[in-house]
């Protein structure tokens, strides 16, 4: 008795593994993952327009310098996609990304409303640059497993790389932020009350 207790334990806890068959075909998931695809087409490339303008308005060489790094790569970004539409396929095709557009809508307000040459204009950029990044890394993570699920190991592998990518850029702009510029910033502020 006590073995049969012991080989029912062992079964509840090892559950059989469930091979699941990629989806093919047009189901409501890879239609999803297509228009996802062409939402964060659209984002990367509006980002390559976007960019140089964060750059030109950024005030510390060390941001303009993260700035042009990420530019670089978002390039690639869009190369990367256009291989994803490759190997599934389709045609690369953007539809517009209506919250890449707010947040380069807010990036461009923050710049209007700093002053130039100031830290708290390199402290807003560096935020609104964040909250891209954040998009980014929440739109790629979901793809990846998208992907996996359907059984797209090959498209997964290409997007997973981006969001590495994507995750060491906030990386980036944090330990750039924490350096002295958000000090910076905060003496600005001090030294004109004074």
């Amino acid at each position: 008795m006590p073995n049969a207790k012991s080989g029912t334990a062992k079964s509840k806890a090892k559950k059989p593994s469930i091979k699941r068959e990629p989806v093919r075909g047009h189901s409501q998931l890879e239609k999803y993952f297509m228009d996802s695809l062409k939402d964060i087409y659209w984002a990367e490339k509006a980002l390559t327009k976007a960019l140089p303008k964060m750059q030109e308005a950024a005030t510390t060489e060390e941001l303009q310098s993260a700035i042009e790094a990420h530019l670089t790569q978002t390039e690639e970004h869009v190369n990367r996609l256009e291989q994803v539409f490759e190997i599934l396929g389709e045609k690369p095709q953007a539809k517009k990304c209506d919250a890449m557009e707010g947040l380069i809508k807010e990036g461009d307000s923050i710049v209007e409303e700093t002053e130039e040459g100031s830290m708290t204009r390199d402290v807003g950029i560096i935020m609104a640059a964040q909250k891209v990044e954040h998009y980014e890394i929440a739109t790629y993570g979901g793809l990846v497993q998208l992907a996996i699920t359907m059984g797209r190991d090959d498209a997964a592998k290409i997007l997973a790389a981006t969001l590495e990518e994507e995750k060491q850029t906030d990386a980036d702009l944090s330990e750039i932020a924490e350096n002295d510029i958000n000090w910076e910033a905060e003496q600005e502020g001090s030294s004109e009350e004074e």
